[in-house]
């Protein structure tokens, strides 16, 4: 097995640059400390041990206990030995503040610092009165000093890593945030295209339906009933010109989102129009609507106005039916809409597995109603039926 090709543990962290030069500031650190407290400074005392727990602190960021123990281990031998009588615990400072600090989870790195800074105050201090010859008074002045620098420097330490948390968990929020936005951003994008798609397969499904009716019986009467042909002709060219109405006012919005598209767009009110489009020799449609048409809102209206649009252009396409009709009531906090016929039942006579019921029950679904397709019973036909529920709507 190739030992190049196992991954390296989690917590290892190399050695940098910065390393080198915080190590080698510690050693000098000690050397000057050690100047500057009147300690005595010798090759075989200070030097080495300033030497070794520099060297130490590049072993912090993989186990920073055990560099703060073993650099304990030296202060405590040095010192008992009388190779050097500089302090107990500044010169282990960086040790102290590396392990405080260490911000990896799992790691209970400030209460290890903690312990052993007491266990090692109180090894000096026992030191100092019995082998070290000083009084109580003496040690405690000495030691007190150094006490009340862990204590600081181990509340730097915390503080450190503490920001080094908030910064950690920030910079997780909002790369949280911004991954929920892009989701969101899809999803937005998504809905807009299933909009957009269920748009022009409502307008240029119907419009081409329409059209293709009123010119067929334009072709059939253009001979016997040139009246009946030119007002054929004349519903087909109105039939185009709503159909381009409606696709400039998509193309508005897709243009300029979250401005009014020009013109009213197409609702209930318009629903008798339709039904006189639709209306041939060959199906009688009859409508009955109740309530308060024009007070529908504009969403729920648009449904609605779309559910009829697309249930008659299956009933003309596909069905064969002889005669629909189209209900539409509005009252009582909701807006009822259904299409019946007399035509053929299959799902693939009547375009139930295409895009067109998928798309009317989309509508509905997105407005909180109700919704179905299917076949009529023993009766026979198809039936489409919707309610959309309009909250504060009158009765």
């Amino acid at each position: 097995m190739d030992r190049s090709a196992v991954p390296a543990p989690a917590d290892v962290r190399p050695v940098r640059p910065v390393d080198w030069l915080l190590a080698a500031g510690a050693a000098l650190a000690v050397l000057a400390g050690s100047a500057g407290l009147g300690a005595r400074l010798d090759v075989a005392g200070a030097l080495p041990l300033a030497l070794w727990l520099g060297s130490l602190l590049l072993t912090r960021r993989r186990w920073p206990l055990a560099a703060l123990l073993l650099s304990v281990q030296a202060v405590i031998v040095f010192r008992t030995s009388g190779l050097t009588d500089a302090g107990w615990v500044w010169p282990l400072s960086a040790a102290y503040a590396a392990l405080a600090a260490d911000d990896r989870p799992g790691r209970p790195g400030l209460p290890w610092a903690v312990g052993v800074g007491l266990t090692e105050l109180a090894f000096a201090a026992a030191w100092e009165t019995t082998a070290g010859g000083a009084t109580s008074r003496e040690a405690l002045g000495s030691l007190g000093a150094e006490a009340l620098w862990l204590a600081v420097l181990l509340a730097a330490a915390t503080a450190y890593r503490n920001r080094l948390r908030w910064r950690t968990e920030l910079d997780r929020r909002l790369m949280r945030a911004a991954r929920e936005s892009d989701l969101e951003a899809g999803r937005r994008i998504a809905e807009a295209r299933l909009d957009i798609a269920r748009e022009l397969h409502d307008v240029v499904g119907h419009t081409l339906t329409v059209v293709g009716l009123h010119l067929r019986v334009a072709a059939e009467a253009v001979d016997d009933s040139p009246r009946q042909a030119r007002a054929a002709i004349d519903t087909a060219q109105q039939v185009r010109t709503e159909a381009v109405r409606d696709l400039r006012a998509l193309m508005h919005v897709l243009r300029a989102p979250g401005e009014a598209p020009e013109g009213p767009a197409a609702g209930v009110p318009e629903v008798a129009a339709l039904v006189d489009r639709m209306r041939s020799a060959d199906l009688d449609i009859r409508l009955d609507a109740s309530g308060d048409l024009a007070a529908v809102p504009a969403p729920v209206s648009l449904a609605v106005h779309r559910i009829v649009q697309e249930a008659l252009t299956n009933t003309v396409r596909h069905s064969g039916a002889s005669r629909a009709d189209v209900v539409v009531r509005c009252g009582d906090g909701r807006v009822e809409v259904s299409l019946t016929d007399d035509g053929r039942t299959p799902a693939q006579a009547t375009g139930a597995s295409g895009h067109g019921v998928r798309g009317m029950s989309e509508r509905v679904r997105a407005l909180g109603g109700d919704f179905f397709a299917g076949p009529r019973g023993e009766a026979g036909g198809w039936v489409v039926r919707a309610a959309i529920p309009v909250p504060g709507f009158p009765p």
